[in-house]
């Protein structure tokens, strides 16, 4: 069965960095676009990068949140999604997860990590 597991989280002090990490397994990972959705405390779930199957475009949303601070990327021979934090501020915490997209329609989701950016 499909499974997309995220680790990598944790406790980061505002300006500093983590690497998030998708091990996907199931399916066919090169097949697939995927997402990194983030949903913070008290608010809704936010898109935070769209990775095409090969890795040869990533999107990121229009808005300021994470744009130049925020790099996806993929490895398919390893199965695994990534996404580089860097310049973290308070309101990068929340509960990251990975997705899968399926016609641009996400079809199963990660359990979550957790990133909390607090000194």
């Amino acid at each position: 069965q499909v499974q997309l597991v995220e680790s990598g989280g944790g406790l980061v002090q505002p300006g500093g960095s983590l690497r998030l990490s998708c091990a996907a397994s199931g399916f066919t990972f090169s097949f697939y676009s995927m997402y990194w959705v983030r949903q913070a405390p008290g608010k809704g779930l936010e898109w935070v990068s769209h990775t095409r199957p090969n890795g040869e475009m990533t999107y990121y949303p229009d808005s300021d949140s994470v744009k130049g601070r925020f790099t996806a990327s993929r490895d398919n021979a390893k199965n695994t999604l990534y996404l580089e934090m860097n310049s973290l501020k308070s309101e990068d915490t929340a509960v990251y997860y990975c997705a899968r997209d399926q016609y641009w329609t996400i079809d199963y989701w990660g359990q979550g990590t957790q990133v909390t950016v607090s000194s």
